[in-house]
């Protein structure tokens, strides 16, 4: 995996793709709700890549194990424009992707379903070195 920057505490935009609505939602009012953060969302590899290249997220949130992903990471990488957008997968078969793999599509690491909804915004943020400042609220 490699490794990113610190980066400082700001509104960050993360761009979700997942093509289960159900997981899609939660995943996304967690990332919302506890991590503070936008989020644009995709159900489908094609409005993900338009997406990202309108929007340049900070960061991309991806489903492995959906139709297309693995196509939708490679047009990522071949555009300039969202290049060197980080991407985090969730994945619940994740553990046989090899170094390879991972350098490859250059993903910066992998949060395993099932994931605690509560503490997925900290996994995120850890996974991109993203400073986070819990919700006190919490």
């Amino acid at each position: 995996m490699q490794t990113l920057p610190k980066m400082t505490l700001a509104t960050k935009t993360i761009l979700l793709l997942d093509d289960e609505v159900n997981v899609r939602e939660l995943v996304e009012l967690c990332l919302k709700d506890l991590g503070g953060w936008t989020v644009l969302t995709a159900d489908s590899p094609f409005l993900a890549l338009q997406k990202a290249e309108s929007n340049s997220p900070d960061a991309i949130v991806l489903d492995l194990s959906m139709r297309g992903s693995f196509m939708f990471l490679q047009q990522l990488r071949r555009n300039i424009k969202t290049q060197d957008i980080p991407v985090v997968l969730l994945s619940a078969t994740a553990r046989w992707l090899d170094p390879q793999f991972m350098q490859e599509y250059q993903v910066v690491g992998i949060v395993l379903k099932p994931f605690n909804p509560v503490t997925l915004p900290v996994e995120i943020a850890n996974i991109l070195n993203w400073d986070y400042v819990p919700d006190c609220n919490l």
